[in-house]
């Protein structure tokens, strides 16, 4: 019978994170991740100042500055003239030295966190295993039943099972862990076109005929992500893969000359946007951070910094119970109360940014009312003190979180 202190379903950023700071504070910890790399595409590539500074309190700073990336200091929104761009944050304003946005490959950022945690020698990943089943015995979650992707199955035992594997997790079948949606008026389009000598970088946006768009620079390409009204995927398509073509120039109209490298429907993948959390993160021997706990809308771009401020917090308050081997109910609650006031928050203003400005957008209305309102809300927040607001919150979120002391290392190498 296999065994181990602390099982983490799921290698994205949440695991990884996790992983390493128990590692560091001496937790026997093995991460199960179903697929054989890293290198997925179609995934949150925002790293926000609030995991940069977590990056150098774990001395990573200076190998994470060497990665590819572009940095991003202002969040734009088409609400001008004619729909140009109108700041409504500038991350200059906040201290430094994080005081942007790194885009950044994740699997880069998986792959630096991975390199770190090998280091340690009661860390353990296992690629290519997907947790199948959650173990019980009376009435506690003992561990994981895996599969390998060789066909090998096997039973993994754990003090603590801990989920992040986002919102497709096992633990969401859970009944009594309760899971509450909430009305989300968009799905996604994600898709590739070129990138070329003179354009922009960083994160660029635009609105189009009833969709918006983000835009995220990878270097030669860009990885577009287009926000349509919930359940229109089947007769935007039947519309013709030309109409759509024709709309994104319009409203992206410097990338025009390349749209017709788009060459199917086939390149154009849907993602069911969802916005929902659990009412208990935990039952006795499992616990849920991440996505599997609270799965954001892309509004705002922090689903995977909230869900990295999750994993520092339970590696903060678990690690000594870990250590002892007695990890109760009362300390996986302790990890809720503290993280789903900010979950809350963040979710009620993704909420409100939904009714209020993409719902109208999608639906060909103009945002909050009218153009000339939203100039003058977005003119109020930048042209005041209530500008580092915005800006803090993108950076940080509703509640900064430290890591242990134990799992902290010289920031020799900061850029």
């Amino acid at each position: 019978m296999e065994r181990t202190t602390c099982c983490v379903v799921g290698g994205g950023p949440a695991g990884m994170v996790l992983a390493l700071l128990l590692a560091r504070a001496g937790v026997e910890v093995t991460v199960l991740e179903k697929h054989g790399d890293f290198l997925r595409d179609f995934r949150g590539d925002t790293v926000h100042p609030s995991t940069l500074a977590l990056l150098d309190d774990l001395g990573l700073a200076g190998r994470f500055a060497r990665l590819p990336q572009r940095r991003v200091r202002t969040v734009q929104l088409p609400l001008g003239d004619g729909r140009s761009p109108v700041t409504l944050a500038d991350l200059s304003v906040l201290r430094g030295p994080y005081n942007y946005v790194a885009m950044v490959p994740q699997w880069d950022l998986l792959d630096l966190l991975a390199a770190e945690a090998r280091r340690e020698a009661s860390f353990h990943l296992r690629m290519n295993t997907e947790a199948t089943a959650l173990l019980t015995e009376g009435g506690r979650v003992t561990g994981v039943r895996y599969r390998t992707s060789d066909g090998r199955t096997g039973e993994l035992r754990a003090v603590l099972t801990v989920a992040c594997d986002g919102r497709g997790s096992l633990a969401r079948d859970l009944p009594e862990l309760g899971l509450r949606r909430f009305d989300c008026p968009m799905d996604a389009w994600w898709f590739r076109l070129p990138r070329r000598e003179g354009d922009p970088s960083g994160l660029v946006g635009g609105a189009g005929k009833r969709f918006l768009t983000a835009m995220i620079d990878r270097g030669d390409y860009w990885q577009c992500a287009t926000l349509i009204r919930k359940g229109t995927d089947g007769p935007r398509r039947a519309a013709g893969l030309d109409r759509f073509r024709s709309d994104f120039s319009a409203a992206v109209p410097w990338i025009a000359d390349r749209t017709g490298e788009l060459g199917s429907w086939d390149e154009v993948r849907l993602l069911d946007v969802r916005l929902d959390r659990l009412r208990r993160w935990h039952r006795p021997g499992l616990l849920c951070i991440g996505d599997a706990a609270h799965a954001m809308s892309p509004v705002f771009g922090i689903g995977i910094n909230l869900a990295v401020e999750d994993a520092v917090a339970a590696a903060r308050y678990l690690a000594a119970p870990l250590r002892r081997g007695t990890v109760g109910l009362r300390d996986v609650r302790r990890v809720q109360r503290r993280r789903r006031p900010t979950t809350v928050a963040t979710q009620a203003l993704q909420r409100a940014a939904h009714a209020r400005f993409v719902a109208p957008v999608l639906a060909g209305r103009p945002p909050l009312g009218s153009a000339a309102r939203a100039r003058r809300l977005a003119a109020l927040v930048t042209g005041s003190r209530l500008g580092r607001l915005p800006a803090y919150f993108i950076g940080y979120g509703a509640l900064r979180e430290r890591p242990p002391r134990s799992c902290r290392r010289s920031r020799a190498g900061r850029p």
